[in-house]
């Protein structure tokens, strides 16, 4: 996979249009964000990678085979950068997710290790609300026992079937053992040709 950073940028409104298709992974902050973008891409500096939280502050693009973009957005809910600046992420996410043409699906990043966090739940029940697609993706699942795993994700599902019907794609991720790559890859790989095969018709 060739993977190549392609800019970083305050806005929507500075975001050059391209004919590609994007795909953008979103999550709290320190979920693991960057080492999961990383492993997907076989790439091991391509996203700045942080022990501090609140490091993607700027809408991030990398082009993948000259196919698609990988869009790494800001974390979101990190309590220690300052009101204003937590409004600007959320603008700027919102704005992106909400007027992005091109960007066909979200990632939404969920420590496996936490029990189901209400921010999480909420920014996942706005999205069904505003009818962005979304998969969820458990990030460091590496450091917990399978049944500790599964333990963790029912209780998401439970809460997410309080409102939802059905489920959305759920992966379960490893940075380093790589666990869910192929399967997330998959899945961009199948979204990816429905979206251009239509726009053929």
């Amino acid at each position: 996979m060739k993977a190549e950073f392609k800019g970083s940028y305050p806005s929507l409104k500075v975001m050059p249009q391209d004919r590609f298709k994007e795909f953008a992974f979103i999550g709290r902050s320190n979920v693991g964000k960057s080492s999961l973008i990383n492993m997907l891409c076989d790439h091991k500096d391509l996203a700045k990678t942080s022990s501090k939280p609140g490091k993607t502050q700027h809408i991030v693009r990398f082009e993948i085979d000259k196919k698609w973009y990988l869009i790494d957005l800001p974390g979101y809910g990190y309590a220690k950068v300052s009101k204003d600046s937590r409004k600007i992420f959320g603008e700027m996410i919102q704005e992106y997710l909400l007027e992005r043409e091109n960007m066909l699906c979200v990632f939404v990043l969920i420590d496996s290790r936490l029990e189901p966090q209400k921010i999480d739940l909420e920014f996942m029940e706005w999205l069904g609300v505003t009818g962005i697609p979304f998969a969820i993706a458990y990030t460091k699942t590496d450091k917990l026992k399978p049944s500790e795993i599964e333990k963790n994700i029912a209780l998401y599902k439970e809460k997410l079937l309080e409102t939802w019907e059905e489920l959305p794609d759920i992966f379960i991720t490893s940075a380093t053992q790589k666990t869910g790559q192929k399967e997330i890859l998959k899945l961009i790989d199948t979204v990816l040709k429905t979206a251009l095969a239509t726009e053929k018709k």
